[in-house]
């Protein structure tokens, strides 16, 4: 307690020695006050720290639960948007924008006794009989000179695919001789075939790679499919004809290649796919890259790597210069780096990151997305327009957006934790800002990179079914395929009708002319056909 006034001593040196340990005293209190502060300082950060890993874990929760059970878009709610809309033309004075394996069937199972000879086709499927006849000027004996006779034939049969059933075509090479001479015989040749002393024609091949790598059914589901048809036809079987299919195909993904490599502008994308090890069985992560050409050359092609390195795009794209959209993967640097390739953003990447992280702070990611879909509306009514009069307009209306868009960045940074998902979306767009806003420099150019996530969207439903590759070869045969898939669908061709023509006339056609059989080239000179049989008609 501390002394009343009748108990402090009356001399000076007594007063002194009591304010001396007075002063002691408030030292020891003092200290102990600076070490409490310390701890609690100690226990606010590690508590801070918590706070913050468990607002992260949460929203890799939510963003889990949400991939697994909720909606993957980020559309908003429009009467949202309006009340954003609001807030920001009373900030910025301006106006709202209006509208205007399982690839792995080539492994074999277990070795079952080996059967000799080729199973008969069942009696049961309709046959049709095709004649090859040999010339005219054939016909005549070479050594007399008379016209050889008719003796017989050579029938093969080839097992045919028509939409909704099967049947076998008879093959029949009519055979010629000599009576007088007794010899000399003659058979008519036999057309070439997708696969050389194969059964298969070319509308079953075309059946097969059109259920595997555009409906996604596996070769063992396939399998099942056919034997309900009550032909036999294994896996293992059909794997070795798309095989032999790769050589047929490459010199038309190669064509689809170099005219993508011709595009002034790409995107590009990839995504995962496992890779199982044919000797060990366990399975790693390759990848499956997109590279969707320009309007001038509108083709899609895919290219498959065993990993995820920059090795991969720098084989791919090589010298070719010009604009790559893409997201902000670091592989890329490398390239633009280089000077030839220029970086294009894509500002549906930012967009999902304020949206994924709405939960954990719903007064910035909000107002985020309100500012991006502004700039959206600007591109949804200038989609008609030519790329001169669309890079006028963005740079008359976007450019101020964006720069206010950029202030409103940089303020909102110092309100939220650097390491928040919120702050970690703020610093994804400010990190690639240069790149986010380049698409206003010019009208061909895309505010995002959707037009490769399209492309890739086949392929994550696809796994579903196919859940991973079986080899290196599986991972280049899809890819090749796939290539030839999503570019007659981007020209609205029948992939079926395509392959079967393809499979079908490709073998024998002219080397010069082999472009005709691009999918656009394909289509119009089917076109100008059926014109020219409706006049004769």
């Amino acid at each position: 307690m501390a002394p009343t006034r009748n108990d402090l001593p009356e001399d000076i040196e007594a007063c002194h020695a009591l304010i001396a340990k007075r002063d002691e005293r408030l030292v020891v209190v003092e200290h102990e006050l600076s070490e409490r502060d310390a701890h609690l300082s100690l226990a606010e950060q590690e508590l801070s720290k918590r706070d913050q890993l468990i607002e992260k874990l949460q929203h890799q929760l939510k963003g889990l639960l949400r991939n697994c059970y909720g909606r993957r878009s980020e559309k908003s709610d429009p009467a949202q948007q309006l009340l954003f809309d609001d807030i920001l033309e009373k900030l910025w004075d301006t106006p709202p924008v209006e509208c205007e394996s399982e690839e792995g069937e080539e492994e074999a199972p277990a070795k079952k006794p080996r059967r000799r000879g080729r199973k008969r086709f069942p009696a049961s499927l309709p046959r049709k009989r095709i004649e090859h006849d040999i010339p005219e000027e054939e016909k005549p004996c070479p050594e007399c000179g008379k016209p050889r006779q008719r003796i017989g034939e050579d029938i093969s049969e080839q097992l045919e695919f028509v939409p909704g059933h099967f049947e076998v075509l008879q093959h029949a090479r009519l055979k010629y001789a000599c009576r007088e001479c007794e010899g000399h015989i003659k058979v008519a040749d036999k057309p070439l075939q997708p696969i050389e002393k194969g059964v298969p024609g070319p509308g079953l091949l075309a059946q097969i790679i059109t259920a595997k790598y555009c409906d996604h059914l596996p070769l063992r589901r396939q399998e099942e499919i056919y034997a309900r048809s009550g032909v036999d036809l294994a896996r293992q079987t059909m794997w070795g004809w798309v095989r032999t299919l790769l050589l047929e195909a490459e010199p038309l993904y190669e064509m689809m290649k170099d005219l993508v490599l011709s595009s002034h502008k790409i995107h590009t994308d990839d995504t995962p796919v496992k890779l199982r090890d044919s000797r060990s069985g366990e399975k790693c992560e390759s990848r499956i890259w997109v590279y969707v050409g320009d309007r001038k050359h509108p083709y899609t092609v895919f290219d498959y790597t065993p990993n995820r390195r920059r090795d991969g795009p720098v084989a791919f794209l090589g010298d070719w210069e010009g604009y790559l959209q893409a997201d902000a993967y670091s592989g890329y640097d490398c390239i633009y780096a280089s000077k030839k390739v220029t970086e294009v953003g894509c500002m549906a990447h930012t967009r999902r990151k304020f949206d994924d992280a709405q939960e954990t702070s719903k007064e910035v990611c909000p107002e985020a997305m309100a500012q991006i879909g502004r700039l959206y509306r600007l591109e949804q009514g200038w989609k008609e327009l030519d790329d001169e009069s669309r890079k006028t307009k963005r740079q008359a209306q976007s450019v101020p957006l964006l720069e206010k868009f950029k202030q409103w960045l940089d303020a909102a940074r110092l309100r939220v934790l650097p390491k928040s998902p919120a702050g970690q979306a703020i610093k994804y767009a400010l990190k690639n800002w240069k790149a986010l806003c380049r698409y206003t420099e010019h009208g061909e150019l895309d505010i995002d990179n959707n037009a490769a996530e399209r492309a890739l969207r086949g392929i994550a439903v696809g796994r579903k079914n196919w859940l991973f590759f079986g080899s290196h070869k599986g991972g280049q045969a899809a890819a090749m395929f796939f290539s030839i898939i999503a570019s007659c669908k981007r020209h609205g061709v029948d992939p079926f009708e395509y392959l079967r023509d393809f499979f079908a006339r490709f073998p024998a056609y002219p080397d010069a002319k082999r472009a005709d059989f691009l999918p656009d080239r394909w289509k119009q000179l089917r076109q100008k056909q059926a014109v020219e049989v409706s006049d004769e008609n």
